[in-house]
């Protein structure tokens, strides 16, 4: 099951049934047009392998558990994590369930990767740095890229981390650090009906808040063809346009609905000769067995046992120890991803076609917002949630209790009545019923306030939205602050520094500085007292999951809730702030602007000698303007908008977007960040619809 660094490249497996036409806009964005769907979507699938095939390729790799390959071993947790889950194995069965013309959709956009990735490769430096030949893609490629970005979305590593809590403080203690998703949750999104905007039309806007890559996770594409004309951010190495889209008529969007729609199931198993068994409701059972070798550059061979029972496949532990567990997610559950909603969607009209499509949707579960030129307006929650024991959500659950089986489906999902503006920022809304945890709801309150404050919108104005730097987070500790006596001068003269402090989390701010400075020290100070040294050492679970398992990080995104009416038992949260106050007193008085602390740092798959740090930032977690940290342990940024966007129902062309880098995934190229600036700024670029102002590209 091991694959070579080195591969043939592939041929294309079929002709486009038409030929396609391609486009630029000023700054590089793909417009493609073509005389049917399919030969389309083999044009976005070649574009996206001309534009980014160093990223593509590393993704169908991690998709495969192959990475580690040639990206040594910092990825053989990752690969080794891919290969117990079964990703690759569930793409392919939901892949063979698909209907015949999403499956030939599909793999029209494969055919048109195979034929681009020579290309695209040649013109991207890594593959040669790291000895890589372009690989061929599958019909299920997409599908697995699709799930290798989101199997870790819903967070069910969380019920490790409160595992881990209840079994050394106590089942009481379990909702002390309650808080937003680690890693990856995030989002905003709003809907102005047309009578709220000046423009005659609702605007529908937004910022998808994801790990901030080069290249960037999103791809501003445009596919055009006699059936639809569609606008919008793809992922690269999926078809289609799956989560921001306007067709012209309709436009979509989402944000991550903090549903719990994975389950961790504790294992018993046993040997029996070269097979596994699983002990289970109705006894012991034969689970599945494998042994598959992942191959890592510059380091030996790795074997790993695959082991899945009848609730899901093993993720850690095995049958020699007494840890083992199972993971049960919906698309291997149901051999389902929802790709059928991908062509739907294109073809959509109105707010009653995009909810139709939406019927499909099965992974990540969304909350969608929807508008169209007529009028109409939607706001659901999309996806599948299985019904279950309520402790499902919360903790691991023995697997052999029949108590804790999925028992089918929540049907219909949440919806509600849009009047005169919608707003989704992760909080605990329409989803409530299906999560465990929620983003706090500053940033939902906040986009409320700022849109209420006026009316007759324009798309140009939304920036002001985006870019809001309000810190409502940081009421807790200034209170407790506020309260704090017996201060020495540098500490007292930080206390009534910050609270005159305006609380907005601007680059320029040296005030945000200094309560940046302090939030950490109180993080510090936590996380180190005696009363949670029984939670300090992580358990021992695979490093992949250590970003949920660290008890800092914890305690920095749980610190608003720890500093409220229920602080850990034995912890004195008051001497706490006021010892921090102390400590960086003298430090936070300097004139150091939060800028110069808070920098981008986005992911790469190979950090170049430039690794350090970036451009400086406004924002924080929990302003709109949700440029994230990791309090306590660095000012860093390594989360953040992935874009920004307004849909204009009124007139498309008035739309606007941008991303952090550039529609190109090749360094170098004039288009691979020409976008920060603007990005960095704050700044909406137009969405070009004018195929006369567009220039064509010809091969």
């Amino acid at each position: 099951m091991s694959e070579p660094t080195s591969e043939p490249t592939s041929e294309p497996t079929s002709e486009p049934t038409s030929t396609a036409r391609r486009f630029r806009d000023p700054w590089g964005v793909p417009h493609l047009r073509a005389d049917d769907p399919l030969a389309l979507a083999a044009a976005q699938g070649r574009v996206t392998a001309y534009d980014r095939a160093w990223q593509i390729e590393v993704e169908r790799h991690r998709a495969r558990g192959t990475s580690a390959a040639f990206l040594g071993p910092d990825a053989l947790a990752w690969d080794r994590f891919v290969r117990q889950v079964r990703l690759d194995d569930t793409a392919r069965r939901c892949h063979a369930a698909l209907d015949p013309a999403t499956a030939g959709w599909v793999g029209a956009y494969v055919d048109g990767v195979n034929a681009g990735l020579a290309a695209g490769a040649a013109r991207s430096p890594e593959f040669a740095g790291v000895g890589l030949r372009p690989g061929r893609w599958e019909p299920w490629t997409p599908l697995a890229v699709w799930l290798g970005h989101h199997i870790l979305f819903a967070g069910f590593p969380g019920k490790l981390w409160r595992e881990h809590v209840a079994r050394r403080l106590g089942p009481d203690a379990v909702d002390l650090f309650a808080t937003d998703g680690l890693a990856v949750a995030g989002s905003n999104g709003w809907l102005l009906a047309a009578e709220r905007t000046g423009t005659g039309g609702a605007l529908l806007a937004g910022d998808p808040h994801r790990f901030l890559e080069d290249p960037g996770v999103y791809q501003q594409i445009r596919l055009a063809c006699p059936e639809y004309d569609v606008v919008g951010l793809a992922v690269p190495g999926v078809p289609g346009i799956a989560h921001f889209g306007h067709t012209g008529e309709v436009a979509w969007a989402i944000t991550n609905a903090m549903a719990d729609y994975q389950d961790v199931y504790a294992e018993r198993l046993r040997r029996d000769g070269p097979r596994v068994q699983a002990l289970g409701p109705d006894g012991w059972r034969p689970a599945h067995r494998h042994v598959e070798t992942i191959e890592v550059a510059g380091a030996d061979p790795v074997e790993v046992e695959v082991v899945e029972t009848v609730r899901g496949p093993v993720i850690a532990g095995g049958p020699d120890d007494e840890t083992a567990l199972s993971l049960r997610y919906p698309p291997r559950v149901r051999g389902d991803l929802g790709f059928a909603t991908l062509p739907e969607l294109l073809c959509a009209r109105t707010v009653a076609d995009v909810d139709h499509a939406l019927r499909h949707w099965v992974e990540p579960v969304n909350v969608v917002q929807a508008a169209d030129t007529t009028g109409g307006l939607l706001h659901r929650v999309a996806g599948a949630v299985p019904v279950r024991h309520p402790e499902n959500g919360r903790r691991v659950v023995p697997g052999w209790d029949s108590a804790h089986a999925w028992q089918g489906w929540h049907a219909p999902m949440p919806r509600a009545e849009v009047t005169g503006r919608a707003v989704m920022a992760n909080e605990r809304g329409l989803a409530a019923p299906f999560g465990v945890e929620f983003a706090p709801p500053h940033r939902a309150q906040r986009i409320g306030e700022l849109l209420d404050a006026r009316s007759a919108w324009t798309a140009d104005e939304m920036a002001t939205v985006h870019t809001d730097t309000y810190l409502g987070a940081a009421a807790p500790l200034l209170a407790v602050l506020a309260e704090s006596t017996g201060l020495g001068p540098a500490a007292a003269a930080l206390r009534e520094r910050l609270l005159r402090w305006d609380r907005r989390m601007t680059a320029d701010s040296t005030d945000a500085a200094a309560y940046a400075i302090l939030r950490a020290a109180v993080v510090r100070r936590i996380a180190a007292h005696p009363a949670l040294a029984a939670v300090a050492e992580p358990p021992a679970y695979p490093e992949v999951f250590a970003p949920w398992l660290a008890l800092t990080p914890r305690v920095g995104y749980a610190l608003e809730h720890l500093l409220g009416t229920t602080p850990p038992p034995g912890v004195d949260i008051a001497a706490l702030v006021r010892a921090a106050a102390e400590e960086v007193g003298e430090a936070a008085a300097g004139q150091v602007p939060w800028g110069d602390l808070h920098r981008l740092a986005p992911w790469r798959a190979l950090p170049g000698p430039d690794a350090g740090p970036g451009p400086r930032l406004d924002g924080d977690h929990d302003c709109v303007l949700a440029t994230s940290s990791v309090p306590g342990v660095t000012h860093w940024c390594f989360r953040g908008p992935a874009a920004r966007f307004v849909w204009d129902l009124a007139r498309r062309t008035d739309s606007r977007w941008v991303v952090p880098l550039g529609a190109c995934g090749v360094p170098g190229d004039p288009h691979h960040d020409d976008q920060s600036a603007a990005w960095l700024a704050g700044e909406l670029l137009p969405v070009s619809t004018d195929w006369e102002q567009l220039t064509e590209e010809r091969d």
